[in-house]
């Protein structure tokens, strides 16, 4: 297998950076860099036949992922996850093309271990030593993992309050916990004032968790053989699942494996932290902070994000929308998909579904649509959002 990673290269400015040195957002204008490849000859050299001896994980798609040498991927499995048909769910909406994504099988159990498989991955091939991340609970796990795994000195910043679980697994995998009296926006600010020359691997203010991320549209494409569903309601926080998606369908029809049809991109926020749908709603290109932001999903809990300029423009792009749900409707609908469908989904996965009821109620989805839900965690970090019974 061979990577064909060519540069890097900046989505606001378009100013290129070597792949070759440690690089985070654009010195330039300090928005996000893309990692860059060769699709004319990808295109000339891989085929569709060649996944078909690949174990099912993120690095079966060597060929336009970072890592240069596949002695430095740092793997635990990650990728590969179900598409399953929510046929009880669906039958409630005479929706017969629903389907749920479950990133909850994931390593460290959510969509996070591909991010961060990739941005650990390709640090290794650079040399970094030290790594850290500011994170609302799951990407503190799945770097402290793969940070582990890859023998770096891993450090990571929390809020105070972010679920306990999550709190452990950074303790159990040996990472520095530094918990911070804030939300992620402050665990970040609290990183960068450190002052210690540790690598930031924050959500896409390095390049390559995204790479990771991207994995999930490849995954979709394959496994509806190559034709995109109609619409993927996604729970956006930072937004790197969107983002990476959306790269990943428009290199797939570079290489001639997808046409140009595309998914109405669905982004799903908390009425308690709901920058992109404000945004979104009155038509800017960027999202302002949201002050005192609350909601029960922490991984939604998201004031500011780097990449606002890309998430709005891929909603609009893809005649998608932007909504909230209530703490109390992704409370219900994680019962809903539990009992209904054998997933227990994470609070943010939870929402995706919560949304779906509104989207056909207001007739922006139509029941016949191929919809995609994606749950991006397990619900077993946030247990005491299920009570026991009395």
């Amino acid at each position: 297998m061979k990577s064909y990673l060519t540069h890097l290269e900046c989505t606001n400015c378009n100013q290129n950076f070597s792949a070759d040195q440690v690089q985070t957002i654009c010195c330039a204008c300090g928005k996000v860099l893309f990692a860059r490849y060769d699709l004319e000859k990808v295109k000339q050299y891989w085929q569709k036949s060649h996944l078909l001896q690949r174990p099912h994980n993120i690095w079966r798609w060597f060929e336009i992922m970072p890592v240069l040498d596949s002695k430095h991927v740092v793997s635990l499995g990650e990728g590969g996850t179900p598409l399953l048909r929510a046929q009880a769910l669906g039958e409630k909406h005479r929706a017969e093309q629903l389907y749920i994504k479950d990133e909850g099988l994931n390593p460290t159990g959510s969509f996070k271990a591909r991010g961060l498989s990739a941005a650990v991955s390709k640090a290794k091939e650079l040399g970094v030593k030290t790594i850290a991340i500011p994170s609302a609970g799951n990407a503190a796990a799945a770097l402290s993992a793969y940070g582990s795994r890859a023998k770096m000195e891993i450090h990571v910043f929390m809020p105070n309050d972010t679920p306990a679980m999550m709190m452990r697994e950074a303790t159990v995998y040996d990472a520095t916990l530094h918990l911070v009296d804030g939300l992620i926006n402050q665990a970040g600010q609290q990183l960068r004032e450190s002052s210690e020359n540790w690598f930031d691997v924050s959500t896409l203010k390095e390049p390559y968790r995204a790479e990771g991320k991207k994995t999930m549209g490849l995954e979709l494409a394959e496994q509806f053989d190559w034709v995109l569903p109609d619409a993927i309601i996604y729970p956006t926080g930072g937004g790197t699942g969107i983002v990476g998606m959306w790269k990943a369908f428009e290199e797939l029809e570079q290489i001639g494996w997808i046409d140009g049809q595309r998914p109405k991109m669905i982004s799903v926020q908390a009425e308690g932290c709901a920058p992109i749908v404000q945004a979104f709603e009155s038509g800017a290109d960027h999202a302002e902070l949201w002050p005192d932001a609350q909601t029960i999903a922490p991984g939604i809990r998201v004031p500011a994000a780097i990449a606002d300029y890309l998430i709005l423009q891929i909603i609009r792009d893809s005649n998608g929308t932007a909504l909230t749900v209530s703490d109390s409707e992704i409370h219900t609908a994680i019962y809903e998909m539990a009992n209904q469908e054998g997933v227990f989904a994470a609070p943010e996965g939870a929402a995706t579904y919560a949304a779906y009821k509104k989207l056909l109620t207001s007739k922006t989805l139509q029941p016949e649509e191929k919809a995609v839900l994606f749950n991006t965690g397990t619900g077993m970090k946030t247990p005491d959002l299920v009570a026991l019974p009395s």
